[in-house]
C-alpha cells in the first residue's frame, strides 16, 4: 500500500465533517489486470429520491520544491484514475484535495488553465481546522 499523503487524515476527517461516511480508505481501482490505489471513497446521502453521491478522492500534498512537478503528477494521476472509474464505478466522482495554502498560493489564473482544461474537481481543505473551505466542480 503506498504511503499516505501528508493532509490524508485532516481531508478525511474534513469530509466526516462536512457530513460524508467514508467508505473506503484507501480505495481500489480495478480493471482486468490493474490495480490503483486512490486516498479514500466517500458518500453521501442526498435524500430518499435522490439516492447517494459518491466520490473519490486522491489528496496530494504538494510538498516537493517545484509546484509544477507535483502539478503534473497530480493532474496525471487524477486523469488516469478518472479514466478508469468510468469504466469500473461511472457512479463516482473524483476529486483531487488540496489544501487551501496550496491553493491559495499557487492556483492562480494561469493554473486555472490546467483546472479548466482538464475538467478538474476540487476540495480545498483547511488542513488546521479539518474542514472544506471549498468545493470546485
Amino acid at each position: 500500500m503506498p504511503a499516505k499523503d501528508t493532509y490524508h487524515d485532516a481531508v478525511k476527517n474534513a469530509l466526516i465533517k462536512d457530513g460524508w461516511t467514508i467508505t473506503a480508505d484507501p480505495y481500489y481501482i480495478i480493471y482486468k489486470k490493474l490495480r490503483l490505489v486512490a486516498d479514500l471513497g466517500a458518500e453521501r446521502t442526498l435524500s430518499a429520491q435522490r439516492g447517494s453521491e459518491k466520490i473519490v478522492i486522491e489528496v496530494k500534498s504538494f510538498i516537493n520544491p517545484s509546484f509544477i512537478y507535483d502539478l503534473e503528477r497530480a493532474v496525471g494521476q487524477y486523469i488516469i484514475y478518472r479514466n478508469f472509474l468510468e469504466k469500473t464505478a461511472p457512479e463516482c466522482q473524483i476529486y483531487l484535495a488540496l489544501t487551501q495554502l496550496v491553493y491559495k498560493a499557487n492556483f492562480d489564473e494561469t493554473i486555472q488553465i490546467v483546472v479548466d482544461e482538464n475538467q478538474l474537481k476540487l476540495i480545498i481543505v483547511d488542513a488546521d481546522k479539518e474542514i472544506i473551505s471549498q468545493w470546485i466542480r
